[in-house]
């Protein structure tokens, strides 16, 4: 019988500090994007990250062996929120405006623009980067792919349409706007960005209907 408990205690789940705490997680992710954008990648300190969380070290290093770990960890976790599916609107004009509103609201967060220039620095630099930097962007475009899908089933756009060149130019002058410029747009730049990007594809359409 005491061996019959013995084992049971062995099965039990562990708790505690061996229990990896969704809020501590959190927190730590919270503390490596403050760190990040303050510092850079390269000077990055997983200590002074864990200072921020209010954590010792030996919680990073039981969720993350390193520092590009632990950047991929975050920046996916990220994406997830990012990529969030939209609600549908009646036209294609209604839905990219809606695209552009959330990419506005995620683009103008004061870590997320000092953080993107530098990941794409270190992107420029470091393969493993640039593989983090490509699963940033199709979180994006992602979810502009659901815009075309909703476009092309309304038979708004065709179905062939070059779908590549199509998410470029829903969202990269946004980006080009807010990221490399550093300018936020107003509701009436967006509106009419939206017409623009709207006609463009359109036109495209008919080119392609042409051939």
């Amino acid at each position: 019988m005491e061996r019959n408990r013995s084992d049971e205690k062995s099965r039990r789940k562990p708790s505690g500090a061996a229990v990896q705490r969704a809020d501590l997680t959190e927190a730590l992710y919270r503390a490596f994007f403050e760190e990040w954008a303050e510092r850079g990648f390269g000077a990055l300190s997983l200590e002074r990250v864990a200072a921020r969380a209010g954590a010792g070290k030996a919680a990073i290093y039981r969720r993350f062996p390193s520092r590009l770990a632990f950047a991929e960890a975050a920046i996916s976790a990220l994406g997830v929120r990012i990529a969030l599916p939209e609600a549908e609107h009646p036209t294609l004009e209604e839905d990219i405006f809606a695209l552009l509103l959330r990419a506005r609201a995620v683009l103008r967060h004061p870590l997320v623009r000092r953080i993107l220039p530098d990941l794409h620095a270190e992107a420029a630099r470091s393969h493993e980067m640039r593989a983090i930097n490509d699963r940033v962007a199709e979180a994006r475009r992602k979810q502009a792919e659901q815009v075309l899908e909703r476009a092309v089933l309304r038979d708004e756009l065709p179905a062939r349409i070059d779908r590549e060149l199509a998410l470029d130019l829903l969202l990269a002058p946004l980006y080009w706007r807010m990221v490399v410029r550093g300018v936020t747009p107003s509701r009436d730049d967006l509106a009419l960005q939206t017409q623009v990007i709207t006609a463009g594809l359109k036109a495209a359409n008919r080119h392609h209907a042409s051939l």
